[in-house]
């Protein structure tokens, strides 16, 4: 695995850092403390009714100040002399809270204090982060913002905005640096990490408990040992028995190198969100962890997504660097309002995958009195392939489905979701009857489902 946690450690954007240039024409203000000492000045007004000496005492206060303050902005580093960096702490994903670094270069002999404003997309946090960074003379600040993606694919981050005062906090410049940068965000990593890791171990725990190799899973030659009472006659190699002059037996283990086929379904009914999340969102993590697992048991992995037409593709094939771009094509698949067209997909995957293969297929049902589309596809790659045919399942319309009615309305409701769920039952299990792996899978266990149902057929070499 610590190539692919090299790989990923890859996906890491790169920091960009820029020198500042002036906001604004002049790009210059009145600091706070400005204010507060013309405000201080006002007292001279009292004794300017009785004295009217006083009020050029009042405008000598305010030239004092006026004063004052060209003297710190003449103090206050020239925006060339600052410079702004952008710098992630982990890549972004779908739905992780992650931490980014802002980091100002002061390259002037005065210390200053800065409030830094971040463009930042929608995508990655709900309001523009705002930040105080203190920057000693010929030294550098850094502050930080949390993020947390809540839609895959490209977001891009603009401009970083800082005003900044010196010590005195009398004047005040205004200048921006070019920052601009297309950020790619992820499916959820952390969940395909998480189940990779815990599930081989859980499965590779019960194995050893059973047995370290099991005769009669798999077909694939591992090695030759003598005959022992209980095996069968057709693993007895004959040539090395004639050679060592004793019956030898042929040594099996589960496939390795075998292939499979990820298929995301992206049309408009993977857009129905469940907590929070749509249903794609659902799939395309589940996906991503159990690419990570099918890879580290030697599989390759190819990826299908597809809408009105194919959407992202990627041919099958094994390692680290083809994990990268699995999670790149995964964080580029995305909802589309119109029906997913099933037929055309089906008719690509088989021309491009002649010999038989593991096809995993995520999808939703619609609800129709003709026997969906999606149905009749995967019946066309049954004769050749080994489906795997996942429903994302409605939590709430199972719920609706076993709840007591309790008026008449009510009635007609729970009588229709029944007869729904009825309905979604009866075509997996035509597809059941068919030779496909068919099943309905709640939103929140999509992934360790699947990751689960993939180790159970190479267990049982159904492949």
């Amino acid at each position: 695995m610590s190539d692919d946690v090299r790989e990923l450690g890859r996906l890491v954007p790169n920091e960009v850092e820029a020198q500042a240039k002036s906001h604004k024409r002049f790009g210059v203000a009145f600091g706070d403390r400005f204010f507060m000492l013309l405000f201080v000045g006002l007292v001279w007004l009292g004794p300017a009714f009785f004295d009217r000496r006083f009020v050029y005492a009042l405008l000598a206060w305010d030239g004092l100040v006026l004063l004052a303050w060209l003297v710190d902005l003449t103090e206050l580093p020239r925006p060339e002399q600052l410079t702004v960096r952008r710098s992630w702490r982990s890549a972004a994903a779908l739905s992780i809270s992650s931490d980014v670094d802002i980091t100002l270069t002061n390259s002037s002999g005065t210390s200053l204090r800065a409030a830094v404003v971040d463009t930042v997309p929608l995508q990655l946090r709900n309001e523009p982060p705002t930040l105080t960074i203190r920057a000693a003379a010929k030294g550098e600040g850094t502050a930080s913002y949390r993020i947390r993606p809540t839609q895959r694919g490209d977001a891009k981050l603009g401009d970083c905005y800082v005003r900044y005062q010196s010590l005195l906090r009398i004047a005040e410049r205004w200048v921006r640096a070019p920052l601009e940068q297309t950020v790619r965000i992820y499916p959820n990593l952390d969940e395909a990490k998480r189940h990779s890791i815990y599930l081989l171990r859980s499965r590779q725990i019960a194995l050893e408990k059973r047995q370290a190799r099991v005769r009669g899973i798999g077909r694939e030659f591992e090695s030759l040992r003598e005959y022992q009472q209980g095996d069968e006659y057709r693993d007895i190699c004959w040539t090395a028995a004639a050679r060592r002059g004793k019956l030898v037996t042929r040594m099996y283990q589960i496939e390795r190198s075998q292939t499979v086929w990820i298929v995301i379904d992206s049309g408009r009914l993977m857009r129905a969100r469940v907590g929070g999340f749509s249903k794609l969102d659902q799939a395309v993590n589940s996906a991503l962890s159990l690419a990570q697992v099918a890879l580290y048991s030697g599989d390759r992995v190819g990826l299908i997504a597809y809408g009105r037409g194919i959407r992202q593709q990627l041919p099958a094939a094994k390692g680290s660097l083809h994990l990268r771009q699995l999670i790149e094509r995964l964080a580029m698949v995305h909802e589309e309002g119109s029906e997913a067209d099933h037929l055309q997909m089906a008719a690509r995957l088989l021309t491009d995958q002649k010999r038989r293969s593991l096809v995993v297929w995520l999808t939703d049902l619609a609800e129709t009195a003709m026997t969906p589309e999606v149905i009749e596809a995967a019946s066309m790659m049954m004769p050749r392939h080994l489906v795997l045919f996942v429903v994302i399942g409605q939590p709430d319309l199972g719920e609706l489905a076993a709840r007591t009615p309790r008026s008449e309305t009510e009635m007609y409701q729970v009588a229709a979701a029944q007869e729904m769920v009825h309905r979604r039952e009866l075509l997996l299990a035509r597809l059941r009857e068919r030779g496909a792996l068919a099943m309905e899978v709640s939103s929140g266990t999509v992934s360790a489902v699947l990751v689960n149902a993939y180790l159970q057929i190479k267990e049982r070499n159904q492949l």
